[in-house]
C-alpha cells in the first residue's frame, strides 16, 4: 500500500492575498465550486492542465529560518531568463542567483514569495538540451 500527494500546503499570514499572488505566478484558478474570497482562512488553488493543488492556510506564525521544502519552477513557455523577469516584475524577492554554477547555461535563482515562502526558478525544458 502506498500513499499520494493530495495537495501542497503553504502557511500564511493573509491566504487569500498570496494566493492571488501565486495564482498570477503558475497560472492556477480557484476550484471552479469553491472559490476564494478575501478574509477566507484556507484558500485552495489548483493548476488547470495538471490538477496540482495549493492550499494556503492562515497562521499566526512567522517565517524564522529557510524553508525545508519549497517548489523548484519550470517556465511553461520561453526561457529560465524571461520567466526570472516576470517573477520580478510580479514583486518576487530574489535571494541568491546560482546561474552558471555549473557551467554555462545551467543554474537556477531562489526567490521568495512575498511572505518569504521560497521557490526557485529552473531551466525550461527546451533549455535542457
Amino acid at each position: 500500500m502506498t500513499c499520494f500527494v493530495s495537495h501542497t500546503t503553504i502557511d500564511a499570514h493573509n491566504a487569500y492575498e498570496l494566493s492571488e499572488w501565486w495564482k498570477r505566478l503558475l497560472g492556477y484558478e480557484d476550484i471552479p465550486d469553491d472559490p476564494n474570497e478575501p478574509g477566507h482562512e484556507e484558500c485552495m488553488i489548483r493548476d488547470p492542465q495538471t490538477g496540482h493543488q495549493l492550499l494556503f492556510i492562515e497562521v499566526p506564525d512567522e517565517k524564522v529560518a529557510k524553508n525545508r521544502i519549497h517548489l523548484d519552477l519550470r517556465p511553461r513557455e520561453g526561457t529560465r531568463d524571461e520567466e526570472i523577469e516576470r517573477v520580478r516584475a510580479l514583486g518576487a524577492t530574489e535571494l541568491s542567483d546560482h546561474r552558471g554554477q555549473y557551467g554555462p547555461g545551467s543554474g537556477w535563482v531562489v526567490f521568495a514569495d512575498p511572505e518569504g515562502n521560497e521557490f526557485c526558478i529552473l531551466r525550461s525544458v527546451p533549455e535542457l538540451g
